[in-house]
């Protein structure tokens, strides 16, 4: 008996598991099918001139509304900390003249664009998914589709459009406050020269460090206006679906950040060494 209900209870883990697996696939199809549809729009809408440019600034507005200033306030206590760490550390080195060098590549490389995709996956992914989600348990996407209008090219190609915009602008403003704290912990608390801080700083940080991190940012934001947008076209049930589809937006996105972030961190240190400017 007890060998009977060993095997039935395995037999109900693995359908689990195949059932989470199985939807977790179905899922991942369907953000595709979104992001593809979506990037299409975006170009042959473009094309066409048929671009909702003003629904699109709109929504720019709101993604810098809700990300501008926590922004600000993320960059001045990382690039404190990212200052203090090394600062100890190359000091331990007898090489306080490089501070500024790591410093700086650790923002512009790291910092800056995991700070914009927590922010837009944050605050950004949870504005979309809720706007999106109340939209459809009120049965307007419904409507749309009943009238023959499409809601990806109504809905979620202004917002992509708008993410793909707000993203570099947020990344630069992170790297700018965040350099410049981490500067000004380096002279007035670590005994920096302020000329050995910038020749460092130029020396090792080249242009590519610069669009590579503007380039990671525009496709975090990519990744999270996706999955903020699929997962409130398909909120189901309420209230407390729409509060669903916004707890999953901000978590898919941050993992799809995290996943992403290490496999550009692994491609770039292969094909892209930090060499001298």
């Amino acid at each position: 008996m007890a060998a009977v209900a060993d095997a039935g209870i395995s037999g109900v883990l693995r359908a689990n598991v195949s059932d989470t697996v199985v939807a977790s696939l179905r899922t991942f199809g369907r953000a595709v099918g979104v992001a593809q549809g979506a990037a299409a729009g975006c170009v042959t809408e473009a094309v066409a001139r048929r671009f909702p440019w003003r629904e699109a600034v709109r929504q720019a507005w709101r993604l810098v509304a809700v990300t501008a200033i926590p922004a600000v306030l993320m960059a001045i206590p990382f690039g404190v900390i990212v200052s203090v760490q090394v600062g100890n550390l190359v000091h331990a080195l007898g090489a306080d003249s490089l501070l500024g060098a790591t410093g700086g590549l650790g923002v512009i490389k790291q910092g800056a664009p995991l700070a914009t995709g927590f922010l837009l996956g944050g605050a950004g992914a949870a504005a979309i998914a809720a706007d999106l989600g109340a939209r459809t348990i009120r049965e307007e996407i419904d409507a749309l589709d009943t009238m023959g209008i499409d809601p990806v090219r109504h809905l979620v190609i202004p917002r992509m459009a708008a993410m793909l915009f707000v993203a570099p602008l947020l990344n630069v403003l992170i790297i700018f406050v965040g350099i410049l704290s981490g500067y000004a912990v380096a002279i007035g608390g670590q005994d920096v020269t302020p000329g050995s801080y910038w020749a460092t700083f130029g020396a090792f940080t080249t242009v590519a460090d610069v669009w590579l991190s503007l380039l990671k940012a525009v496709v975090f934001g990519f990744l999270v206006v996706v999955v903020a947008c699929q997962r409130g076209l398909e909120a189901r049930g309420g209230p407390r679906g729409v509060a669903d589809a916004v707890n999953a937006a901000v978590v898919l996105s941050m993992v799809s950040i995290v996943v992403v972030n290490l496999a550009a961190t692994q491609l770039t240190a292969m094909f892209l060494p930090t060499r001298l400017a």
